[in-house]
């Protein structure tokens, strides 16, 4: 309750958000934070530790039906992965530049299994997603899950002045390439 209430300050306010605002946007007594958090830079590590958490984003890429054409579940997953990076984003980037440093060691609160299991579950859910289409696909799921979720996470460069894809421009690509003609010697091109 505490970490759900302070993460929308934390996000606008970095570390300068007071444990005073925090305690009343939870609608509760200020003392109270400090029973559960040692000091306000435990409560902010609890907050970049929540921001980080995959456990949301899993649950709505679990939630997508199986039922829907793939192009559909694809960008309904991607909209969820582009907002939990949002939020990811905004929180890490207002901390820091607040001047909080997250520090290492044997404090430290990770989200659950750290980046790497974050990654492959992650990676999972969007296997399950395409999975129904196997036999239609040119790759195995997995694959397509890779080549996804890279083309997901890469930013186009700021010199470019492209604001970058929607989601379903990506999956559009994913699925059908850019290609608008077939071209004869392009390999994978039907000539």
């Amino acid at each position: 309750m505490i970490v759900a209430a302070a993460l929308p300050l934390v996000a606008e306010h970095g570390a300068a958000v007071t444990t005073s605002q925090i305690a009343r946007a939870a609608g509760i007594g200020e003392g109270t934070i400090f029973r559960v958090f040692a000091d306000k830079d435990e409560l902010l590590d609890a907050c970049l530790a929540e921001a980080m958490n995959p456990g949301h984003v899993l649950r709505e890429l679990a939630s997508i039906s199986l039922d829907e054409p793939l192009a559909d579940r694809l960008t309904q997953a991607a909209e969820a992965l582009r907002a939990h990076l949002g939020r990811m984003g905004t929180v890490i980037g207002a901390l820091h530049g607040s001047g909080h440093r997250r520090e290492r060691g044997s404090g430290d609160r990770r989200a659950t299994g750290g980046r790497e299991a974050s990654m492959k579950a992650t990676h999972e859910a969007i296997v399950e997603l395409i999975e129904p289409d196997r036999a239609a696909l040119r790759l195995e799921p997995g694959k397509v899950a890779s080549v996804f979720l890279g083309m997901l996470f890469t930013r186009p460069l700021p010199a470019s002045g492209d604001l970058g894809s929607s989601p379903g421009e990506l999956v559009d690509v994913l699925l059908h390439g850019t290609l608008g003609t077939p071209v004869s010697g392009i390999p994978g091109s039907p000539a």
